[in-house]
């Protein structure tokens, strides 16, 4: 009942989660620390851990909505990277969500492969999220 009054912004970070559950979900199920990076993932925007686990045990009520900017895009494709990344094991169908899922953004497929590419290598490099975002946006830019 409430969703129909809910802001724009609470949606898109919905949808995100969903697609993040969604990516932990490709091998058959969301291990400890998906879950934990999903949880993580939500405290930063400000929901709380019981919410995010609600909200994935019944996802089906929610309207995927994507990002309407360049930062949240750039933002929840790293997210999705990173949750690719978060249990150590890269699945082909995990890459091919995180695609899959950068082209519904609205990144080009000529440039989406790249953009993939920099932030696994930088999330695996150590390198803090800003880093990557600046050198993300600075190819992005050129293309």
């Amino acid at each position: 009942m409430f969703s129909l009054f809910e802001s724009e912004e609470t949606k898109r970070l919905k949808s995100h989660i969903i697609n993040l559950g969604a990516l932990a979900k490709i091998d058959g199920h969301i291990d400890s620390a998906e879950m934990d990076h999903i949880i993580s993932i939500g405290e930063r925007k400000g929901m709380r851990a019981q919410e995010v686990r609600t909200l994935l045990s019944d996802s089906s009520k929610i309207k995927l909505t994507m990002p309407n900017n360049d930062m949240d895009r750039f933002d929840q494709i790293y997210d999705l990277v990173e949750m690719m990344l978060a249990d150590g094991i890269v699945d082909d169908h995990e890459m091919e969500f995180c695609i899959d899922m950068a082209m519904k953004m609205g990144f080009r497929k000529a440039v989406v492969g790249v953009l993939i590419k920099k932030i696994t290598t930088g999330v695996k490099d150590g390198l803090g999220r800003e880093e990557i975002k600046e050198e993300a946006i600075n190819f992005l830019e050129l293309q």
